[in-house]
């Protein structure tokens, strides 16, 4: 429906940070250049624009996007819709078309393969029941229930239609089997009462099991639109016309010496092969989400909930954060929570992607969807519904096989433009056949326009790339690897350059102390000061130190006077005495004896890329601390595999040189930079961009975001800021680096099966176009049956499909 035959045109756009008069001007500038709007007025007190237009799908959309890129924000809402109905690429073409001519609408994309429509609009000026209104009126069911039960719903819809196909195909099959056998048996064929017992035969499989295709071309051509509905409808519907024709007027031919042949098993058969077509299609289309429904499949019904001294079982959506809830043997874990009593061992590979359970004591976290072992444990909810990290999983899952591929959208191009194509392809072939077909010119051009609308396929087209990105994605997901778009799935397997952030990504991200080595005879009574000096620090080490002392129960001493000095250390003062806990120069600085034993020891530490820290009183050094960040036991190996790949990797890192150099040589890589700044970062990979290379970054903090964003492919460990995942593209949920070759491969072979899906859907239509309109017929007399192109168009969807759930089961 397009939006200039509406008869409001006057709009009001609201604006959430329009605040002072200087504003208007830089509004006024950005609505002045948009030809669209008609007439525009500034509200300051209410913050809106009063819009009016012809095309205020287009005017709006320009108008959001312009100012957006100026900084002013706007109540925007995106979501994603289950759309139903759909037959074909070309209706997700022309659906996602009358969407975007929505006024409000800002973005739309639909996706065949999964029917989602992901949608991002602005809801003062449109709602999602418009939007179903809009798309209803051309055959489409936008599901706009967004209850924790839609899921359901849709799934019931979708049984419900499959149920629906079967029983069409069942039905239409039993009338053209015995509709085939006359057709094909001459001495049937040509009895007197063969014409009228085919006719009989055929009305039921046309009008009514193959209702679907004409009430969908009726609504296409409403909407001045075409899809594979209109391509069966009009093929099928002509070839029975046709046949009627000539029963009832059989001397119409005879006088032309040209015999009246029927096409009722033609038109029967082409809609029972559809249908079967349909009905396999939508199988293998279930299948591609498997993923999806294994994740949704974690979480329990019912939990049992601790009140008081009471136990009480209650539904999951009854949850409400606060609640202490009980966790059994064998239970799936139902919402996100913290442990407050207690203690098993989790399963977490669904969601980390990590086989080996972890262990859950006072404190740890535990999430949705995870699987308790053999201990029980309370844990007090922290997260529920669609705030979990299963439920956040899935929503993005969801969101990324929506999303379209670079490659999808010359796809969708040519899908737009191919059924009207095919019309002009059978309409031209029908004509060459009345002019040079000689005395059977019109019965040869009438089979090869019916056969060349049948065996047209747009479905084999449209279902090449998404299904193959629905799979990989899905495949990513059950890895640990969670892919936020198609496209960055695409960009992947570009990949030349790895830059790793050391810190949390290479190494553990948590420093440990590895050695205390004592100097001091009394180093029992030393130990109690060292720890509650400690206990006191605010930096990030001592933690480290408190960690290693907390399972020995060191009383705490509290009548202890602290002093911090800022990128120092620390002192402490017990009864008259000052002790120092720091590094090297704060020892030199207070005039504290370091022997040559403290020394030699310092150095052979230092070699090893450990930081060390000095505890001493006001004239000796009582004990000297290692503390090291270690390397992922499976770095290495990841590190290796991504070189084996053919790709360069780089390690940054703000740590010092000494330690930088350490980890690149026990790790194997080339290219390192130390002591460098968040910006330096961003210096490094624009650097080698500007080489021509595909950047692949890789961190886990808050100073490794911006660089993320500055990357072709941004890749987050799923233990770090929740800032870095937010911006990163990829988000590897257990921090495994070995997950990084994986995503590699995984892009390298949808990539591959996308290219395999669109040659064979090309090759498919660029081949059977052709035969079906007669050109091998000058060659060796071959005329192909529209029935035999029936079977071939149901057979090329499936096979694509088939090809794309093949990368299930590839390594």
């Amino acid at each position: 429906m397009n939006s200039s035959t509406k008869n409001k045109s006057i709009y009001y756009i609201p604006l959430e940070n329009l605040t002072k008069k200087s504003d208007l001007s830089k509004i006024e500038n950005v609505l002045d250049s948009i030809k669209e709007i008609d007439s525009y007025n500034l509200e300051l007190n209410s913050q809106k624009i009063k819009l009016s237009s012809k095309y205020p799908d287009v005017a709006i959309s320009k108008a959001v996007s312009d100012l957006t890129e100026l900084g002013y924000k706007f109540p925007i809402v995106k979501n994603n819709f289950p759309l139903m109905n759909m037959s074909c690429a070309s209706c997700a073409n022309s659906s996602q078309n009358i969407l975007k001519m929505q006024p409000g609408v800002l973005s739309a994309n639909v996706n065949f393969a999964n029917e989602t429509a992901y949608i991002e609009y602005i809801p003062s000026l449109i709602t999602p029941q418009s939007l179903k209104e809009s798309l209803n009126e051309a055959g489409y069911n936008l599901i706009i229930d967004q209850n924790e039960d839609s899921q359901n719903s849709v799934e019931a819809i979708q049984k419900s239609h499959y149920e629906s196909l079967k029983k069409k195909t069942i039905g239409a099959m039993i009338f053209s089997i015995p509709l085939l056998i006359i057709g094909m048996i001459p001495s049937l064929m040509y009895k007197s009462w063969s014409n009228y017992v085919m006719w009989l035969l055929a009305t039921p499989v046309v009008f009514i099991f193959g209702k679907q295709f004409f009430k969908g071309a009726y609504n296409q051509a409403k909407h001045h639109t075409a899809n594979m509905d209109t391509l069966v409808a009009v093929s099928t519907g002509t070839a029975y016309i046709f046949s009627i024709f000539n029963i009832l007027f059989p001397s119409f031919w005879l006088s032309h010496g040209l015999k009246p042949h029927v096409y009722f098993e033609a038109s029967a058969v082409v809609i029972t092969f559809v249908l079967l077509g349909k009905i396999l299609e939508e199988k293998a289309k279930g299948n591609t989400s498997s993923a999806i429904k294994k994740l949704m499949g974690l979480q329990p019904k019912t939990v049992v909930i601790i009140n008081g001294t009471n136990q009480e079982e209650i539904p999951i959506k009854s949850v409400t954060p606060g609640m202490i809830i009980l966790v059994k043997p064998g239970e799936k874990i139902a919402v996100d929570g913290t442990v407050i009593s207690g203690n098993s061992f989790v399963d977490e590979s669904m969601i980390s992607g990590e086989p080996i359970p972890v262990e859950k004591e006072k404190g740890a976290n535990v999430y949705a969807g995870t699987i308790n072992q053999k201990g029980s444990f309370q844990f007090c909810a922290d997260k529920v519904g669609k705030d979990t990290l299963l439920s956040q999983i899935i929503t993005t899952v969801q969101e990324a096989q929506g999303s379209k591929a670079p490659v999808q959208k010359l796809v969708d191009k040519i899908a737009g433009i191919f059924v009207p194509a095919v019309f002009i392809i059978a309409v031209f072939s029908f004509l060459l056949w009345i002019l040079f077909g000689g005395n059977q010119g019109f019965i040869f051009g009438f089979q090869s326009f019916v056969t060349v609308l049948v065996i047209a396929c747009p479905c084999a087209l449209g279902l090449a790339t998404p299904t193959a990105i629905m799979v990989g994605i899905g495949k990513g997901a059950e890895k640990g690897i969670l892919i936020k778009d198609a496209e960055s799935l695409e960009v992947t397997k570009n990949i030349t350059s790895v830059v790793l952030d050391k810190t949390g990504t290479i190494t553990e991200g948590k420093p440990l102390v590895e050695e205390i080595k004592w100097f001091s005879s009394d180093y029992e009574e030393k130990k109690q000061l060292l720890y509650s000096i400690e206990r006191s620090s605010e930096h990030p080490l001592a933690g480290a130190i408190i960690h290693f002392f907390d399972k020995e129960n060191i009383p705490f001493i509290s009548d202890m006077e602290i002093h911090n000095l800022s990128g120092k250390g620390i002192i402490g003062i017990y009864k008259n005495q000052k002790y120092f806990i720091g590094n090297y120069s704060l020892l030199k600085n207070n005039n504290i004896y370091i022997s040559d034993e403290v020394k030699s020891w310092i150095n052979t530490k230092l070699e090893l890329s450990t930081t060390v820290i000095l505890f001493a009183d006001e004239k000796n050094v009582l004990a000297a601390i290692s503390i090291s960040d270690k390397i992922k036991s499976t770095s290495e190996k990841a590190i290796k595999e991504i070189k084996n790949l053919g790709i360069e990797v780089h390690m940054l890192t703000g740590d010092n040189n000494a330690t930088a150099n350490y980890v690149a040589k026990d790790t194997g890589i080339n290219f390192y930079k130390a002591e460098v700044s968040p910006q330096d970062k961003i210096e490094y990979i624009k650097e080698l961009q500007r080489k021509s290379k595909i950047v692949a970054m890789v961190g886990d903090g808050i100073n490794d975001s911006a660089a993320l964003a500055q990357a072709d492919v941004s890749i987050a460990m799923g233990r770090g800021s929740d800032i870095a995942i937010e911006v990163a593209k990829m988000t590897i949920i257990s921090g495994d680096l070995l997950k990084v070759p994986e995503a590699i491969k995984l892009s390298k072979q949808t990539v591959k099966t996308i290219k395999q899906n669109l040659f064979w859907a090309f090759i498919y239509n660029i081949i059977g176009i052709p035969i079906a309109a007669g050109i091998l017929y000058p060659i060796n007399g071959f005329l192909l049956n529209p029935m035999i192109a029936g079977a071939a168009m149901a057979l090329s969807s499936v096979s694509v499909v088939s090809n794309s759930l093949l990368l299930k089961f590839r390594n």
